[in-house]
Parts: structure tokens; C-alpha cells; sequence
């Protein structure tokens, strides 16, 4: 994969003893939507924020455009920022604030622009997503997935190079989770951006992406072209795609035998253990 965006090179990263990221290494190329999957607390969202500098890495880097994001002054990051777009969780919306100044906000507080170029680029990016109509609308009137499109269109205020969406098919029903990741694709080709899809919605992801890659273990375990993930012998990938519950991912988190549980617990509570 050339001409690449974002470049991660043994990345390692751990929330105190906890090890995360473990040797991370990966290349999302210009243009294209790269989808990140895993299962929940695998270090996805961790892997954005060290795109976005919100974290610094143990070892490796992160590069964004070429530049190395953890070396970065506070100007010199706050400016590459304005060239990112985040699409959060939980949408991240202004909840005293309309639909139309949620919008607005990220144009107000990067640019110079008179408002009357700001009301009319607020309603082209809402325009985009469906929800012109709606400007007027306060956030706690909206829908799962009229919020989720409002916080899409927020993503794309500033024109951003590079787009992240953290876990976007999360809670929609099926018809707003279409319409969600439709309009990733769309606008993705329309605006000519750079997509990292961060989800363990498998389906969906590989209906929108171009190239997958599989995090296990703090590690890139798998990756390939979308279109050739439903074929894939490769036992992770197999498990993931069909969700199986046996292959690599263990249902179970580690610890020690569930009879040696009993017995330890039997043996406290003064209950001798049956044969």
C-alpha cells in the first residue's frame, strides 16, 4: 500500500501494567476507507488517539502526512488537527447548542470566514447527510441516526483530509446503520478524503472499506483487500467474519481453572468439596 496518509510503525502503548498495543504496524493509503476491526477493548480507539496525538506512544510512531505526530509542538498539532475529522461513539454533540450552530462551531472556532458563508456552508455539509431540514432542530430532538448523521456532518465541517469513525454502526437500527455507512462511502469519494472506520461490525465494514485490517492482542493479526475477507482461511479472519465462538478469540477472559476456582472458593467458605 503506497502514497500513504497515516503510517503507524511498532506502535506500543499501555494504560499502566496493561499492555495494549503491542507492536502495531499499518499504512492507510490516500483516498481510500480503511476499516480497523476487533473486538471491544482490543486498543481501536486507542489506535486513534494516537493518530490524532491525543496520546503519546511507548515506542514507534505515528506519522500523519509525514510528519511524526508525537513530535509535534502544541501549534504544530493543534494545526494538523484541522486537517482530521472525528466522528466519536457517542457523537460528541453540543447538547444546549441547535443542530445548525453544532455544525457551525468547528468553522467559528478555526476560521475567519462572516457568517454568512458559514450559514450556507452549514447547510451544504448538512445538505450531504440528508438533514438540511433539520437545522433548526435542538440535538435532544433527534434520533439515534439523525445524531449520528448531524456529527457526520460536523466531521466534514472543516474539509478535513482524513476522516476517523469511532464504532459508527454502534445502537442504529438497520436502516439508519445503512444510511451511515452509505454516506462513508459516498462522501468519502465524493470529497476525495481518507476514511480509518475503527468498528467490530463486520458486515457493514467490509461493505464500505477498501482494504481490512484484523487487531488481536495489541497486534495486526490479518489484513487484506475487503473484497476477499469472506473468503479468507485465515482462522481469525474466518471467526470474526462468521462469528464463531471457537477459533483464536477466546470467549472467556484468562484465568485459572474453573475447578481450582471451586476449590479455592470451598475451601474459604469451610464447604469441603464434593468428588
Amino acid at each position: 500500500m503506497t502514497d500513504s496518509l497515516v503510517e503507524i510503525r511498532d506502535l506500543h502503548f499501555a494504560y499502566g501494567d496493561r499492555s495494549v498495543l503491542r507492536g502495531i504496524n499499518l499504512s492507510i493509503p490516500r483516498g481510500k476507507v480503511v476499516a480497523i476491526l476487533g473486538v471491544s477493548g482490543c486498543g481501536k480507539t486507542t489506535l486513534l488517539r494516537h493518530v490524532g496525538g491525543q496520546l503519546r506512544p511507548a515506542r514507534g510512531q505515528v506519522k500523519f502526512d509525514g510528519q511524526v505526530v508525537h513530535e509535534l509542538d502544541n501549534d504544530a498539532l493543534y494545526a494538523m488537527r484541522r486537517k482530521m475529522g472525528m466522528m466519536f461513539q457517542v457523537s460528541g454533540l453540543f447538547s444546549d447548542l441547535s443542530v445548525f450552530d453544532n455544525i457551525a462551531y468547528p468553522m467559528r472556532e478555526h476560521t475567519d470566514l462572516p457568517e454568512d458563508v458559514i450559514h450556507d456552508l452549514v447547510l451544504m455539509k448538512l445538505h450531504a447527510v440528508g438533514l438540511r431540514g433539520a437545522h433548526a432542530l435542538r440535538t435532544s430532538e433527534l434520533s439515534g441516526g439523525m445524531e449520528r448523521r448531524v456529527a457526520l456532518a460536523r466531521a466534514i465541517a472543516l474539509d478535513p483530509r482524513l476522516i476517523m469513525y469511532d464504532e459508527p454502526f454502534a445502537g442504529l437500527d438497520p436502516i439508519s446503520l445503512n444510511t451511515i455507512a452509505n454516506l462513508i462511502r459516498r462522501l468519502n469519494d465524493a470529497l476525495g478524503l481518507t476514511s480509518i472506520v475503527v468498528t467490530y461490525d463486520v458486515s457493514e465494514s467490509l461493505k464500505v472499506a477498501d482494504y481490512v485490517y484484523f487487531i488481536h492482542d495489541g497486534v495486526v493479526v490479518a489484513e487484506g483487500e475487503a473484497s476477499a475477507m469472506g473468503d479468507s482461511t485465515d482462522p481469525f479472519v474466518h471467526q470474526f467474519v462468521h462469528a464463531e465462538p471457537d477459533g483464536p478469540v477466546a470467549f472467556q477472559y484468562p484465568s485459572r481453572p474453573f475447578g481450582e476456582e471451586l476449590d479455592i472458593s470451598a475451601a474459604a467458605s469451610g464447604i469441603k468439596p464434593t468428588a
